[in-house]
């Protein structure tokens, strides 16, 4: 045996393709985050089937070889694959690879575009559905303004209307106002042109400095011929008693009881009875009677007798309220004044009186 034999080589060397494809560059070795890869010379190395194999230096340590007993294993006898047909696998798998991405693309954005179709619609649906509301809402809202509308304009007429008719009312009233003050002034001055001026002399000559003393002229002129006619009854006792007490002004004038008499009776003096009156002495159903001063005498009088009485009281009134100061008017309106309470005085008498007295 020759002490320097020639090393031998590895016997696959021309058949494995992991070297095939490393020697032709189409496989490299890329380390993830470690650097670039380094050169190698893919030189064939002198190899000894019965030594083990040797760690590769220069390669990063993930990709050295582990140590493990080494077996020499002879050629492969199933169907071994070609350095071309290896190749062109892996161009295939790109190829494939590259189609299926560009399969995909299209499939992606075929996807978006119909979500975004689908949302584009549902806005559009959300959207008109809003828009139909705001119009069925303004429509309600047209509606009612213009009711309001129509309202107001049917108030505003009728109150025109009401303000018109107001103001013809009011202009009637003071052309009628006026009317009647026109024919008040004219009948006044046709009075005026009938009145005695020496009664009314008298009475302005009352009114200056106004008593109840009837020795004046113009209180013994009405005593004379209103008063004392109509206060003269028949029974003349009790006349005189009425005149004195109107005088006085302590004459009152109630109505009879009903018939049905109270549970507790107040003690009085009748003088007559109901069906008879106490001034005239005739037989007539009185509904009145009469008390003088404090006395606890009553007296029944008929209607006619009250009226006459009823008459010369309003008289006197009215000259005590001119004594006092209570009447603020001019001569005129009090001069007229007393000649109705006078004509009263003299249908009284006459027996001319309401039928509820």
């Amino acid at each position: 045996m020759e002490a320097s034999e020639e090393p031998r080589q590895c016997p696959a060397r021309g058949s494995c393709p992991v070297f095939l494809a490393m020697s032709s560059g189409t496989v490299r070795y890329a380390p993830s985050g470690l650097g670039p890869v380094p050169e190698r010379n893919c030189r064939e190395e002198p190899w000894n089937a019965n030594s083990p194999p040797q760690p590769d230096e220069g390669l990063p340590t993930g990709l050295a070889a582990a140590s493990v007993p080494w077996k020499s294993l002879g050629p492969s006898k199933g169907h071994r694959e070609s350095p071309g047909s290896l190749v062109e696998t892996s161009a295939s798998r790109k190829e494939a690879q590259g189609e299926e991405h560009s399969a995909a693309a299209p499939l992606d954005v075929s996807r978006l575009r119909s979500s975004s179709m689908e949302i584009r619609e549902k806005g559009s649906e959300f959207l008109k559905e809003e828009l139909y509301k705001a119009q069925k809402e303004l429509k309600l809202k047209d509606e009612e303004c213009e009711r309001l509308c129509k309202v107001r304009a049917q108030l505003e007429q009728e109150l025109e209307e009401l303000t018109a008719s107001l103001f013809q009312e009011a202009h009637k009233m003071v052309r009628e106002a006026n009317m009647k003050q026109a024919a008040s002034e004219k009948q006044l001055k046709e009075a005026w042109g009938k009145v005695d001026t020496t009664l009314f002399s008298e009475f302005q000559a009352w009114r200056a400095s106004p008593t109840l003393d009837k020795d004046c002229p113009f209180l013994e002129r009405v005593y004379r011929e209103d008063v004392g006619p109509c206060l003269d009854f028949t029974v003349q006792e009790l006349s005189s008693l009425v005149r004195a007490a109107v005088e006085d002004n302590t004459l009152t004038i109630e109505p009879v009881a009903s018939q049905n008499p109270p549970t507790v009776k107040v003690p009085t003096v009748e003088c007559n009875n109901a069906n008879m009156c106490a001034l005239s002495g005739l037989a007539r159903a009185c509904h009145h009677r009469i008390r003088l001063g404090d006395s606890e005498s009553h007296y029944y009088i008929s209607p006619s007798s009250r009226a006459r009485i009823t008459a010369v009281c309003n008289f006197f009134t009215y000259i005590r309220y001119i004594q006092q100061g209570l009447v603020r008017q001019d001569a005129e309106p009090m001069f007229w004044e007393i000649m109705r309470l006078r004509k009263g005085m003299s249908l009284a008498k006459l027996g001319f009186f309401p039928q509820e007295a």
